[in-house]
C-alpha cells in the first residue's frame, strides 16, 4: 500500500503498525499525525475531557504525551524546551515565551478506537474563565495534582468549578520524579481539603529519581514504560517488597467503593469473591455520580503512567449519552421549564448547540461550539435564540490547537468550531427557529483589579479600539469602560498578570503600545456645616441684560446620603418665577460636576432656594443658571469643605497559618477589622479599607499566602479622608490647574 493510499483512507495507527511493523515508532507516528482522526464514532466511544490543575502541575506536558502516544503528533516538545518549539497546545507566542497556558486549547484524538476530545486549560487564577467555560461543556475531567505541591489554591478553585457543573473527574498525581514527591500526602489532602472520597487505583514503584513504574491495584499487575519515549508498555508481576502495601491499598479501595456503591457493597458484605470486573464497574458507577474519585499516579515529563491514564478515561469517565443536559424553555407567563436534551446521535432530532468561546481567527471570528442534540451539516442554517438571527454555516471545522481540519457534519457530543458567526459567549443555537431553547449560561466571576489605560501614541487610537473591542468580546472577565468622574479609560480584569498579558497582546497583534497605571479614585467633596448665600447676577452690556438674584442655604446631607445631591425649592410668592426654577437647579447641578477644592464631584449637599429677585425684562432661565453657579462659588469661598473617599468592604479568605500576616497587611492599609471567623483551618476576615489603599493588594496577598489567599471587594460607603490625604489631593489639583492659592496665605496673615 502506498503512502498516498494510506493518507487518503481512515487507516488507524494499529492497522498501520500491522502493515509496516518494521517501522513502528517515529515514522509511523509521522504518518499517523496526518491520518483522518475525525471519523465519527458511536456515542459510547466518545469522551469529552478537560485537563485542569494549579499552575505548573504539568497539564500541558501531560496533554503533549497523550497526543504523542495516540499518534496525533509525531514528536514531543517541552513547555520550556531548549528547541524553542514549545508544546503543541501552547500555540500562542506569548505562551511559549512565558511557559504558561493563557488560553484553553481544544484538540481530539483516538485511543483504542475511542474518539477523545480534549481541552487543555490554564492553571493561573487570572485566566479562570477559560476553565469555567471548558468545564461547562465537558463531560469529564482529569484533575492533575503535583506530587510535591499537592492541593494548592487553584486546585481548590478548579474543584469548586467541577462541583458547580457536576463534572466527574479522575485525579492524576503527577511529577513523581521530583525531589520531595509525596503522593500519599496528596491523597490525604484530597480527602481533607477537597472532601473527595478518593483512593488509589495505582501505586508508584519507587519515587523521585528511583521512579520505575506503577502498580495497577485493580488488575494487580506492575506496569513498566520502556523505549526512548516510554511508548512500550510492559506488564509484569508486582515486586515482592510491595505485596503487603498493595494488599492494604487494594482493601482500602474496596472499602471506599463499598461505602458509596450499593451493588458493590452487597458483594463486600456477603463476602463474595470480588473480581476485577466488579471493581471496574463499581469505580465507573460511583465516579459518574461524583461519589468516588479514582487516583492515578505517574510522571508525564518522564513518560510514565500516561497510557494507563488514557485507559482510565475510557473505562471510568462518561460518554456524552451518560450525562444529562438540560435546556430552558420560556413559558408564556415568563417562567422557565427544564427540557432534557437527547444526546443520542440521531439526525432526526433538532440540533441544539452552545457557543462557549470566541476567538479571532485568520478568517474572521472563530466560535467554539459543543453540540448537545441532533446533527449539523455544512451549509445548514442555524438560529441564535438570543438575538433571533439566522445564519448559514459556511465552514465546519474540528480543532487541533491552532490547526483546523474541515468536516462535513457534526453530531451530539462533538466539540467543533464555526467561522463567521456573530454571537456572544454562552449563546444557544438551534436549527429550528420554533425551538425557543436556551442552555444554562456560563458563570463569569467579577474582575478584581482595575487599571487606567491609554495608548502610548495618539495615532494608535483606532488600533487600540479594535484590539480592546475584540479582547472584551472574547474574554468576559476583561471589562473596559470610560470613567466620566475622572476622565480616564479603565480596564478591569482578574489580576495584574491578566491585564499585563492583554497589554502585550495589544502591542504584538495590533502594534499599539499602551500605558497601564494606577486608576484614579473617585473622591467626593462635601460641605461640613450649613452656609448661607445671597448672590446677585447682574450684567448690562447693551441690548437685553441679565438679572437674577438667589438667596438660600447650602447644607450637608446626613452620612447615609453623602453620595447624593438634592435641590429644594422653598420660595414663596413670585420673587423667583417658577419658570426660572429649573435654571437654578441646573446651575447648581452643573457646579457639582467639578468641585473647586480638588476637581472631584461635589456630593452630600442640599441646595435650598428660599428667596430671590427677578427683573421683568432682563431675567431669564440662563441668568438664574449663572446666579446659581455664582452662589455655589461663594459658598466654596465662605464655607468649610472636606474630601470624602470611598470605603470598600473587603472579605479575605486564606489558610489559618497566614492569618496574622493578612491582618497586618489590612491594618497597614488603614483597614478597620469588622469580623474574623475560622472554619476547617481556613479563616475569613471582613474589613473596611479605603479604596485608595487597595491598589496592588491582589499581588501582595497571593505572594504572602503562597497563592492560596483570595479576596472580594465591594463598595460600602463614603467617609472623610485623612487630613494628609486631603492636603495632597488639593496640592496635586492646584499644580495641575496652575492655581495660586491666596486663601491659605490670607488665613496665615
Amino acid at each position: 500500500m502506498t503512502i498516498t493510499t494510506i493518507l487518503s483512507r481512515n487507516v488507524t495507527l494499529n492497522q498501520l503498525s500491522k502493515m509496516w511493523p518494521c517501522i513502528y515508532g517515529q515514522n509511523v507516528r509521522f504518518f499517523a499525525s496526518h491520518l483522518k482522526f475525525a471519523e465519527h464514532k458511536p456515542l459510547e466511544k466518545v469522551r469529552n475531557i478537560g485537563i485542569s490543575a494549579h499552575i505548573d502541575s504539568g497539564k500541558t506536558t501531560l496533554t503533549e504525551r497523550i497526543l504523542y502516544y495516540t499518534g496525533r503528533i509525531s514528536e514531543m516538545h517541552e513547555v520550556r524546551g531548549k528547541d524553542n518549539v514549545g508544546a503543541t497546545m501552547d500555540s500562542m507566542e506569548l505562551e511559549r515565551q512565558r511557559g504558561i497556558t493563557i488560553q484553553s486549547a481544544a484538540t481530539y484524538t483516538l485511543w483504542k478506537d475511542h474518539n477523545i476530545n480534549i481541552i487543555d486549560t490554564p492553571g493561573h487564577v487570572d485566566f479562570t474563565v477559560e476553565v469555567e467555560r471548558a468545564l461547562r461543556v465537558l463531560d469529564g475531567a482529569i484533575l492533575v495534582l503535583c506530587a510535591v505541591g499537592g492541593v494548592q489554591s487553584q486546585t481548590l478553585t478548579v474543584n469548586r468549578q467541577m462541583k458547580r457543573y457536576d463534572v466527574p473527574c479522575l485525579a492524576f498525581i503527577n511529577k513523581l520524579d521530583r525531589m520531595g514527591a509525596k503522593p500519599y500526602r496528596v491523597l490525604q489532602q484530597m480527602r481533607s481539603k477537597l472532601h473527595h472520597n478518593a483512593a488509589f487505583i495505582q501505586l508508584p514503584i519507587g519515587l523521585e529519581s528511583n521512579t520505575k513504574g506503577i502498580v495497577d491495584l485493580v488488575m494487580q499487575k506492575a506496569i513498566y514504560f520502556e523505549g526512548n519515549f516510554g511508548e512500550i508498555v510492559r506488564e509484569d508481576e508486582i515486586p515482592k517488597d510491595m505485596n503487603t502495601e498493595v494488599n492494604e491499598r487494594r482493601q482500602e479501595l474496596i472499602e471506599h467503593l463499598s461505602n458509596v456503591d450499593d451493588t458493590f457493597g452487597e458483594l463486600y458484605l456477603n463476602d463474595s469473591k470480588i473480581t476485577e470486573k466488579n471493581i471496574m464497574d463499581a469505580i465507573r458507577r460511583s465516579c459518574l455520580q461524583r461519589k468516588f474519585t479514582p487516583v492515578l499516579v505517574g510522571t508525564a515529563l518522564k513518560n510514565k503512567g500516561v497510557q494507563p491514564l488514557l485507559d482510565a478515561v475510557i473505562n471510568y469517565l462518561p460518554n456524552p449519552g451518560e450525562v444529562k443536559n438540560y435546556a430552558l424553555q420560556e413559558k408564556s407567563d415568563g417562567e422557565h421549564i427544564k427540557i432534557l436534551l437527547d444526546s443520542n446521535r440521531d439526525d432526526k432530532k433538532p440540533f441544539v448547540g452552545l457557543a462557549f468561546k470566541l476567538e479571532a481567527g485568520r478568517f474572521g471570528q472563530l466560535t467554539y461550539f459543543r453540540s448537545y442534540q441532533g446533527m449539523l451539516r455544512k451549509s445548514d442554517y442555524v438560529y441564535n435564540t438570543r438575538t433571533r438571527k439566522k445564519v448559514r454555516i459556511q465552514r465546519l471545522v474540528r480543532l487541533h490547537a491552532n490547526q483546523m481540519e474541515d468536516v462535513t457534519e457534526v453530531y451530539a457530543g462533538d466539540i467543533f468550531a464555526l467561522f463567521g458567526i456573530d454571537c456572544a459567549s454562552g449563546d444557544t443555537f438551534v436549527r429550528d427557529p420554533k425551538l425557543e431553547l436556551s442552555m444554562e449560561s456560563i458563570y463569569v466571576p467579577d474582575p478584581v483589579v482595575s487599571m487606567s489605560v491609554q495608548p502610548k501614541h495618539s495615532k494608535d487610537r483606532d488600533n487600540f479600539a479594535k484590539g480592546i473591542g475584540r479582547f472584551t468580546k472574547e474574554d468576559p472577565t476583561l471589562r473596559f469602560y470610560y470613567d466620566s468622574d475622572n476622565k480616564e479609560s479603565i480596564v478591569s480584569g482578574m489580576g495584574e498578570l491578566h491585564l499585563e498579558i492583554y497589554a502585550q497582546r495589544l502591542e504584538r497583534e495590533y502594534n499599539c503600545p499602551i500605558i497601564l497605571g494606577k486608576p484614579k479614585v473617585s473622591f467626593r467633596e462635601t460641605l461640613c456645616q450649613p452656609c448661607e448665600f445671597d448672590y446677585l447676577h447682574k450684567k448690562q452690556s447693551g441690548g437685553a441684560g441679565q438679572f437674577a438674584r438667589v438667596i438660600g442655604i447650602m447644607e450637608p446631607l446626613p452620612p447615609h446620603k453623602n453620595t447624593n445631591i438634592e435641590f429644594s425649592d422653598e420660595t414663596v410668592g413670585t420673587n423667583v418665577p417658577k419658570q426660572y426654577i429649573p435654571g437654578v437647579e441646573k446651575g447648581f447641578r452643573t457646579m457639582c460636576e467639578k468641585g473647586l477644592l480638588s476637581g472631584h464631584k461635589i456630593a452630600g449637599v442640599k441646595f435650598r432656594l428660599i428667596d430671590g429677585m427677578h427683573h421683568c425684562v432682563d431675567s431669564s432661565e440662563f441668568a438664574f443658571f449663572q446666579a446659581a453657579q455664582g452662589a455655589v462659588r461663594d459658598v466654596f469661598e465662605m464655607g468649610n469643605w472636606r474630601i470624602l473617599e470611598p470605603i470598600m468592604l473587603v472579605e479575605v479568605v486564606g489558610p489559618q497559618e497566614f492569618q496574622g500576616t493578612i491582618l497586618g497587611q489590612l491594618t497597614k492599609r488603614k483597614g478597620i477589622i469588622n469580623s474574623t471567623e475560622v472554619i476547617d483551618d481556613w479563616f475569613t476576615v471582613v474589613a473596611e479599607v479605603p479604596l485608595n489603599d487597595m491598589f496592588g493588594y491582589a499581588s501582595e496577598l497571593r505572594s504572602s499566602t503562597q497563592g492560596k489567599g483570595e479576596f472580594t471587594m465591594e463598595y460600602a460607603r463614603y467617609s472623610p479622608c485623612l487630613p494628609e490625604i486631603q492636603e495632597q489631593l488639593i496640592r496635586q489639583y492646584q499644580e495641575s490647574e496652575g492655581i495660586i492659592v491666596e486663601k491659605s496665605q490670607k488665613s496665615k496673615n
